[in-house]
């Protein structure tokens, strides 16, 4: 993709645009899943057994090996750790199925100094976080994020479910880009135990991120029932990339990520699948210039 090409949205399913695109070619992937899938995944019907460390027993010899393994990335074997999560859940193993390929996808088309945010619910975030370590390596784990808000119905029988995480990887934890002055500040908590200064100046943001959702009312509002708040991409976008970088969502929904990234002079490619998401982002991106649909 030279500097050239033209932003661009995708209709068609993502695991069959992901191998089209270019090694290395994203400085910002942000992916927002959908948490359970509803649907059946077309998908070869291939289970892959755990892989055997290498103080597991040996196969006597002359036997037959019929263990097939798999290598991730740097060299990390991680078939045992999925399988011991298979164990605690038993859903895990469809959505790993659907969301694996395209996540080892997102990994080869991620930049040297790239970063992946993984945005996910309090029932997969934890499981995905230990298979992500051992898939990419731990060492290039940066952060947990919480997007924590505070609107919907509560519960009165356990304590209310009002924060989503996000996981972030760099591809190399030595030369990944990231920018915390580029990043909006904001404000102090309690204003009155720093300067004024400071107060006036805002405070640049942890890794909990307290932020409304997308208002019924609002002016962000497309009608597209999962769609994020801008100002959560745009604070992932500053600081994860640089002005004229590419950024990549492969579920791109109501196109949050591109809209934002177009404000910031950032070039993005967007794919989703469903008629809905295309429909939305062409209203969307109606008046965004050199935008192509696919």
């Amino acid at each position: 993709m030279a500097s050239d090409e033209p932003d661009r949205i995708i209709h068609a399913d993502n695991l069959a645009v992901l191998p089209t695109l270019p090694d290395g070619r994203f400085t910002l992937i942000y992916l927002d899943p959908p948490f359970n899938t509803g649907r059946v995944q077309a998908r070869q019907s291939l289970r892959h057994v755990r892989q055997v460390e290498a103080d597991d027993s040996e196969p006597e010899p002359g036997a037959a090996n019929t263990v097939n393994t798999i290598t991730g990335f740097a060299g990390k074997r991680y078939e045992r750790i999925r399988g011991d999560l298979l164990r605690y859940d038993d859903r895990f193993d469809d959505y790993w199925a659907f969301l694996e390929p395209r996540l080892v996808e997102a990994w080869r088309l991620l930049a040297d100094d790239g970063t992946l945010y993984l945005h996910l619910d309090y029932r997969e975030a934890h499981y995905a976080k230990v298979l992500l370590d051992a898939l990419f390596g731990r060492e290039c784990f940066l952060n947990e994020l919480i997007w924590a808000y505070d609107y919907g119905a509560k519960s009165k029988r356990r304590w209310p479910t009002k924060h989503d995480t996000i996981l972030v990887y760099v591809k190399n934890p030595e030369r990944y880009w990231f920018d915390s002055t580029a990043v909006d500040r904001e404000p102090y908590m309690a204003p009155g135990l720093v300067t004024p200064e400071k107060a006036e100046l805002g405070k640049l943001p942890t890794d909990v991120w307290w932020h409304t959702i997308v208002s019924p009312t609002g002016r962000e509002k497309t009608g597209y029932p999962t769609q994020k708040p801008e100002g959560i991409l745009r604070r992932i976008v500053q600081a994860s990339t640089r002005e004229g970088d590419w950024v990549l969502d492969f579920f791109a929904g109501s196109g949050t990520t591109g809209a934002v990234a177009a404000t910031l002079g950032r070039r993005f490619v967007l794919v989703d699948e469903h008629p809905d998401a295309i429909a939305v982002m062409r209203g969307r991106f109606a008046e965004v210039a050199g935008v192509v649909f696919e």
